[in-house]
């Protein structure tokens, strides 16, 4: 039962991951070369996601367990507002850091959850802690530029 129970937590985390990453590169088209740095942060936050996702199938593999590969309704719910929220013209820096940090307010509280509810043990869990804790430092790291960005439109 620990088997399935950790490999469905894992097939959690692998979706979510996969949904970063199409929001990320959703971001990267709609914004503009103005935005240059987000592009590259983006981009670095994206291929981030997709080795965590590469990490967490591999953990899934090793329990005999099918892991996930699609991506969760919620996530491309988030990306379709995304799409919303630009066709009305708020596709501005702080908007679009807004929306990027909402996910990444998603992805942390996933993250959170399987460490404290999901039973993960050993080398499982660590590899979802040191996961954690990027995700912890990207979310900072977006939320502060986010502030940034309104500060400079006050």
């Amino acid at each position: 039962m620990e088997t399935t129970s950790t490999g469905n937590v894992l097939n959690e985390l692998i979706e979510l991951n996969n949904d970063r990453v199409a929001g990320f590169e959703k971001a990267l088209a709609d914004i503009d070369d103005s935005n240059s740095d987000l592009k590259e942060l983006f981009q670095e936050y994206a291929a981030q996601s997709r080795r965590f996702g590469q990490e967490l199938t591999a953990l899934v593999a090793e329990r005999a367990v099918e892991p996930d590969t699609g991506n969760t309704i919620a996530g491309t719910l988030h990306r379709a507002w995304i799409d919303v929220k630009a066709l009305f013209g708020a596709n501005d820096r702080s908007s679009i850091l807004s929306e990027v940090e909402r996910g990444e307010d998603a992805i942390k509280k996933a993250y959170k959850l399987a460490l404290t509810e999901g039973g993960l043990t050993g080398p499982v869990l660590d590899r979802v802690s040191d996961q954690a804790k990027y995700m912890q430092k990207s979310h900072d790291t977006i939320k502060a530029l986010r502030d940034m960005s309104k500060e400079l439109n006050s």
